[in-house]
C-alpha cells in the first residue's frame, strides 16, 4: 500500500508498483492541464494509457478538479485493483477505468491530455509472470502502435506526456515526428547530481518548436550533526519536494 495526501494505492495484485519516476510524470504532466479550459464552459478530458494501479489517473484527477479522466488497462488483476483504488478515492465520480488494449479502444471523444508510462523492454529476458511481461515489454504495446493510438485519440490542440529511459525516448521521437508529433518539453530525471538521467518525461504536441529542457535531481547530500559526530545524509532536493508536495505525505 502507498498512501498519498488525497488517495491510497493498493498494489498487492499488480505487477508494477508505485515508483518515484511515475509519480514525477503524474505531477509534472498535470501542472497546467486545465490552463486552456474556461471554468464555466468546458471540462478537460484526460486519458491514462496502461493505468496499472490507477496512479496517474488519480494524480490527474487531483491536480485537475474539473477534468474527466479515462483510464485503460489490459491486465485483469491490475484492472480490478485500479477499479478499487479509484472507488476508494474522492475522485471516483470523475474517473472511468476500462479494460482492454489501447489498440482496440474506441471512445466517442478525443482527449486534451494523454499520459503514458509505457513498457519499453525489447530484448530482455522474460519473466515467468505474464503480468510482469505485459507491464515491461514492448511486445504488448510496441511504440508504433502506441503512437498510432495517441494520434487517433488526441485533440489537435492536445498534449501527450510519456515517461521513458533516454535511449527509448530517442526511438520514440523518430516515430512521433513521422506522425506529426513534436516534443515541446523535456524533464530529465536523475538520482543525484553525479548521476546521468535515467528517465525522461517528454511532452508532445502537433506544434513544431524547440523543446524546453529541465533537469530534476531527486536527492542531494547534506551534513547532519549531533553531539558526537557529523555524518553525510541523503535527502530530497527542494525541487523534488516542490513538485511532489501536493501528493507525498512526507512533504
Amino acid at each position: 500500500m502507498f498512501s498519498f495526501k488525497q488517495f491510497t494505492i493498493q498494489q498487492n495484485r499488480t505487477a508494477m508498483k508505485v515508483c518515484t519516476d511515475a509519480c514525477v510524470l503524474g505531477a509534472y504532466a498535470n501542472q497546467d492541464a486545465g490552463e486552456r479550459v474556461e471554468p464555466t464552459t468546458e471540462v478537460s478530458r484526460i486519458l491514462d494509457i496502461g493505468t496499472g494501479t490507477g496512479l496517474l489517473a488519480l494524480m490527474a484527477a487531483q491536480r485537475n478538479p474539473r477534468a474527466v479522466v479515462d483510464a485503460v488497462e489490459v491486465d485483469d488483476a491490475a484492472f480490478s485493483q485500479a477499479i478499487e483504488n479509484v472507488a476508494a478515492s474522492p475522485f471516483a465520480d470523475r474517473i472511468r477505468v476500462t479494460q482492454g488494449r489501447i489498440q482496440d479502444y474506441q471512445p466517442a471523444i478525443r482527449y486534451d491530455r494523454i499520459l503514458t508510462n509505457p513498457p519499453f523492454y525489447t530484448n530482455h529476458l522474460r519473466s515467468p509472470d505474464a503480468a510482469v511481461n505485459r507491464a515491461l515489454h514492448t511486445d504488448y504495446l510496441p511504440f508504433p502502435e502506441l503512437v498510432e493510438a495517441v494520434t487517433r485519440l488526441m485533440q489537435l490542440t492536445g498534449q501527450w506526456w510519456v515517461l521513458l529511459p533516454p535511449y527509448e525516448t530517442d526511438l520514440l521521437d523518430e516515430l512521433a515526428q513521422k506522425a506529426g508529433l513534436h516534443a515541446f518539453k523535456r524533464l530529465f530525471l536523475r538520482h543525484n547530481a553525479q548521476k546521468p538521467a535515467f528517465r525522461v518525461v517528454s511532452g508532445y504536441s502537433y506544434t513544431e518548436r524547440s523543446p524546453e529542457q529541465e533537469t530534476l535531481t531527486i536527492y542531494e547530500r547534506t551534513n547532519v550533526s549531533d553531539q558526537t559526530k557529523t555524518q553525510s545524509k541523503e535527502i530530497y532536493t527542494s525541487d523534488f519536494r516542490s513538485l511532489l508536495r501536493d501528493f507525498y505525505l512526507i512533504f
